[in-house]
């Protein structure tokens, strides 16, 4: 299956451009403990659907170290409900990556992904007001491919990433076969629209 990655980033602060509010409460919360169950949790519930699963395969304690090793995540609620997430790895140079973003299923449709992706990138600019070991930021890169959500791209370029490079490849870690979902044997899934009053 070939499949076409697409690299972008930001190098200024003000390359970040501000999206619409979402049409739903939410509040964007630093879970500032590393919990592999938690991250875990959310890498399944967003990046099931879409063949994240590069990290199903790692132990508590590849999952603690990834965590530890200065990732910050950030999640999205509404109503106490988790919507989404970001992801931050710090790398040297004084550049961050965003190596994982994505909404809940039932999230999606809602503004809450451009909201959250603004938020989170936001946070990786300010990353050194919170962490006075590191420089301030120059560059906030991510990738996204075609077997990611078709709203994936466009999302990023409206938020003002740029892309810098574009490979057609075979990835080494394709799920062949049916997406794994949230968890083993649950496929692809799709929601009715919540009652949010």
């Amino acid at each position: 299956m070939d499949v076409t990655t697409w690299y972008l980033e930001q190098t200024s602060r003000s390359d970040l451009l501000p999206a619409r509010p979402p049409s739903v409460e939410v509040d964007v919360v630093h879970a500032e403990l590393p919990s592999p169950e938690f991250s875990r949790f959310l890498t399944t519930a967003v990046g099931g659907d879409w063949n994240w699963t590069r990290r199903l395969s790692w132990t508590w304690r590849e999952w603690a170290d990834w965590l530890e090793g200065g990732v910050e995540t950030w999640v999205a609620y509404h109503r106490g409900t988790p919507a989404g997430y970001v992801e931050l790895a710090p790398q040297d140079d004084a550049t961050v990556e965003i190596t994982c973003f994505g909404l809940l299923p039932w999230a999606i449709g809602k503004g809450i992904g451009g909201h959250l992706l603004e938020a989170g990138t936001a946070r990786a600019w300010d990353l050194a007001d919170r962490r006075p070991d590191r420089e301030p930021t120059r560059r906030v890169w991510v990738h996204t491919c075609s077997l990611d959500s078709p709203a994936a791209l466009p999302n990023y370029q409206a938020r003002g990433f740029r892309v810098y490079d574009t490979r057609l490849n075979v990835p080494d870690d394709v799920y062949e076969g049916e997406t794994p979902g949230p968890w083993p044997g649950a496929g692809p899934r799709s929601y009715g629209t919540p009652d949010t009053a």
